[in-house]
């Protein structure tokens, strides 16, 4: 039921407030003002007192204009349609294609699967990124974070994996992106040709902060629906930090007693409301988040990366234009490392890292003063080679490449016999050197 009411009784920032009756929570209202109309959501309900919040901000909104009800949540448009589209962060196209009239309208913002729908993760994403592939596989219906500090190249991985994810659908969900980042992603996605099975929904820094809120509930009320029809989607949210920013912005508006930081006592609840959106459905397809979060400062125990490394399933430290291999972890990857992926991927993924590990002894202990043995030199060899063929972030491979890959840089560098690997891998995999 559609309702109107005339008196605004309070505008701080881009809240307003109207005294009413019978309103929802998430309810949408159009505000007329001079300036035109704008769309607000309700965030909350005090006794007759109705709290929105105005998605345009509440530039030019006087306590005479008309707010009406429109009976209903916040939809976005669903449909096959939408795949090689970009819209803004209100679900409007901004890709100068068709408007999206004709179809459907799904609500967002809806309660996550019910556990009894959903099923143990078993499937493996293959993003041609080794330090993904090889140490910390990404595993269908996953939720994992990107953390990283502001100037760390967090963008260029994502859209990096995004081009080359073994995925039938992505979906980006951009939220405060400077104009540039936005136009590296649609450029990257046009060139790899993938923009075809993509889906964008962009908020600018020169966007109106509160519709930061809206794009991972679009984003993720989307990828469902694909989902649910039998779909692999991979959805790409960044960055999380400034959703969280818009949370606490709208909170210290609205007068509520902040928690850590300024941060609403929500906060935990709202990130998970968004992340437990990851979901593999029993006889259907899938959903896997990836998400970046920035650091404030590089510091992981700032509120939202804290409270973020509580509800995901792992994370990713990108630190110095590389995914750190210490620190970084997926706690999925059992479920298809030796099963899903070749047999060997356990062994060789163990031994490399505890010998890369070796090497940074070998480099600390050097850079101490002690004398460099030859034992050194090829800890040392070994850890260049594990760099340049791993953790760059350039090195573009496939998963079994990799592996094959990795073998041929222990057997460059360590006898068969120093690896720690079972002798019926090494039959099968080592390479021979003049070691």
């Amino acid at each position: 039921m559609i309702t109107e009411h005339s008196r605004i009784t309070r505008i701080q920032g881009d809240i307003i407030t109207v005294s009413a009756k019978d309103i929802g929570y998430g309810e949408l209202a159009q505000v007329k003002s001079r300036r035109g109309t704008s769309l607000a959501q309700v965030i909350r309900l005090k006794g007759h007192d109705v709290f929105l919040q105005v998605f345009a901000g509440s530039r030019g909104i006087s306590t005479g204009d008309q707010v009406r009800f429109l009976g209903r949540p916040m939809r976005v448009a669903f449909g096959d349609a939408l795949l090689g589209r970009i819209f803004n962060g209100s679900g409007e196209p901004i890709d100068n294609g068709p408007d999206l009239i004709a179809l459907p309208k799904i609500e967002i913002g809806g309660p996550s699967v019910n556990p009894v729908r959903r099923v143990i993760p078993r499937g493996f994403i293959e993003t041609r990124v080794p330090m993904v592939d090889v140490f910390n596989p990404l595993v269908e219906s996953q939720k994992l974070p990107i953390f990283a500090a502001a100037g760390e190249p967090y963008n260029d991985l994502l859209a990096r994996i995004g081009m080359r994810a073994d995925a039938d659908v992505v979906i980006l969900g951009g939220i405060g992106l400077k104009y540039d980042e936005y136009l590296k992603f649609r450029f990257a996605f046009e060139e790899a040709g993938v923009i075809s099975r993509s889906i964008m929904f962009v908020h600018t820094a020169s966007d109106p902060v509160v519709e930061r809120l809206l794009v991972p509930d679009m984003t993720l009320a989307v990828a469902e629906q694909f989902g649910v029809r039998g779909k692999r989607v991979l959805v790409l949210l960044t960055d999380m930090t400034a959703f969280a920013d818009a949370l606490k912005e709208i909170a210290i508006s609205m007068d509520q007693v902040p928690s850590n930081l300024g941060y609403p006592g929500s906060l935990y609840s709202d990130l998970a409301a968004r992340y437990e959106k990851a979901v593999d459905f029993e006889g259907a397809g899938s959903i896997t988040v990836l998400a970046v979060t920035t650091m404030p400062g590089d510091d992981v125990t700032h509120p939202v990366p804290d409270n973020t490394g509580y509800i995901t399933e792992g994370q990713f430290y990108l630190r110095k234009g590389v995914i750190e291999p210490f620190g970084s972890l997926s706690r999925l990857k059992q479920l298809v490392i030796g099963k899903v992926t070749r047999a060997d991927h356990g062994a060789i993924m163990n031994s490399m890292i505890r010998l890369f590990a070796k090497s940074r002894e070998v480099e600390q202990k050097l850079a101490m003063g002690f004398d460099k043995t030859k034992d050194d030199e090829r800890y040392l060899r070994y850890g260049t080679l594990f760099y340049e063929r791993f953790m760059d972030l350039s090195v573009d491979i496939s998963l079994n490449d990799a592996l094959d890959l990795g073998w041929k840089t222990l057997s460059e560098c360590f006898r068969p016999d120093e690896v720690g690997i079972k002798q019926e891998f090494i039959d099968q995999h080592w390479v021979k050197s003049e070691l």
